[in-house]
Protein backbone atom coordinates (compact mmCIF):
# COMPACT_ATOMS: atom_id res chain seq x y z
CA UNK A 1 0.00 0.00 0.00
CA UNK A 2 1.22 3.34 -1.04
CA UNK A 3 1.16 5.85 1.67
CA UNK A 4 -0.81 9.16 0.62
CA UNK A 5 0.05 10.97 2.99
CA UNK A 6 -3.58 11.92 3.86
CA UNK A 7 -4.57 12.44 8.05
CA UNK A 8 -6.50 9.25 8.25
CA UNK A 9 -7.76 9.96 11.80
CA UNK A 10 -9.47 13.46 10.58
CA UNK A 11 -10.97 11.60 7.59
CA UNK A 12 -11.83 8.84 10.25
CA UNK A 13 -13.54 11.79 12.76
CA UNK A 14 -15.61 13.37 9.54
CA UNK A 15 -17.19 9.70 8.36
CA UNK A 16 -17.47 9.10 12.22
CA UNK A 17 -19.71 11.96 12.32
CA UNK A 18 -21.34 11.84 9.06
CA UNK A 19 -22.80 8.51 9.96
CA UNK A 20 -25.72 10.08 11.51
CA UNK A 21 -28.86 10.13 8.80
CA UNK A 22 -29.16 13.51 10.73
CA UNK A 23 -26.21 14.57 10.60
CA UNK A 24 -25.34 13.81 7.58
CA UNK A 25 -28.62 15.80 6.06
CA UNK A 26 -27.62 18.75 8.28
CA UNK A 27 -23.76 18.66 6.60
CA UNK A 28 -25.35 18.06 3.05
CA UNK A 29 -27.98 20.90 3.06
CA UNK A 30 -25.56 23.22 4.82
CA UNK A 31 -23.34 22.38 1.96
CA UNK A 32 -26.47 23.64 -0.34
CA UNK A 33 -27.35 26.97 2.13
CA UNK A 34 -24.85 29.01 2.81
CA UNK A 35 -25.63 29.06 6.61
CA UNK A 36 -28.62 28.25 8.60
CA UNK A 37 -29.32 28.74 12.82
CA UNK A 38 -30.54 26.07 15.20
CA UNK A 39 -34.44 27.16 15.06
CA UNK A 40 -34.46 26.90 11.20
CA UNK A 41 -32.74 23.74 11.17
CA UNK A 42 -35.44 22.21 13.77
CA UNK A 43 -37.94 23.50 11.80
CA UNK A 44 -36.98 21.66 8.26
CA UNK A 45 -35.83 18.47 10.42
CA UNK A 46 -39.08 18.44 12.67
CA UNK A 47 -36.44 17.27 15.05
CA UNK A 48 -36.23 19.20 18.48
CA UNK A 49 -33.62 21.85 18.96
CA UNK A 50 -32.01 20.89 21.84
CA UNK A 51 -31.63 17.03 19.41
CA UNK A 52 -30.28 19.49 16.75
CA UNK A 53 -27.98 21.12 19.18
CA UNK A 54 -26.07 18.00 19.97
CA UNK A 55 -25.83 16.76 16.31
CA UNK A 56 -24.16 20.15 15.53
CA UNK A 57 -22.06 19.80 18.00
CA UNK A 58 -20.59 16.52 17.52
CA UNK A 59 -20.17 17.98 13.70
CA UNK A 60 -18.28 21.38 15.33
CA UNK A 61 -16.03 18.83 16.89
CA UNK A 62 -15.32 16.54 14.05
CA UNK A 63 -14.21 20.15 11.99
CA UNK A 64 -17.51 18.92 9.72
CA UNK A 65 -19.13 22.37 10.17
CA UNK A 66 -18.17 26.34 11.78
CA UNK A 67 -20.35 28.62 13.31
CA UNK A 68 -20.56 31.79 13.99
CA UNK A 69 -22.67 34.00 15.82
CA UNK A 70 -24.60 37.02 14.05
CA UNK A 71 -26.60 39.11 16.61
CA UNK A 72 -28.22 37.00 19.62
CA UNK A 73 -28.23 33.28 17.34
CA UNK A 74 -25.38 30.93 15.88
CA UNK A 75 -25.58 30.46 12.63
CA UNK A 76 -23.06 27.41 10.84
CA UNK A 77 -21.46 26.85 7.57
CA UNK A 78 -19.60 23.54 5.93
CA UNK A 79 -15.97 25.73 5.32
CA UNK A 80 -13.88 22.28 5.17
CA UNK A 81 -12.76 21.67 1.79
CA UNK A 82 -12.26 18.08 2.67
CA UNK A 83 -16.29 17.52 4.23
CA UNK A 84 -17.21 19.45 0.71
CA UNK A 85 -15.75 17.45 -1.46
CA UNK A 86 -17.21 14.58 0.42
CA UNK A 87 -20.69 15.50 0.05
CA UNK A 88 -20.70 16.54 -3.26
CA UNK A 89 -20.39 13.36 -3.93
CA UNK A 90 -23.54 12.24 -2.79
CA UNK A 91 -25.52 15.23 -5.34
CA UNK A 92 -23.70 13.34 -8.78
Amino acid sequence: MKDQSIDINEYTAIFKALAHPTRLTIAYNLMLQPECNVSKMSDCLNVPQPTVSQHLSILKNAKVLSGYRNGNQICYKVENPKVIKILEQLGK
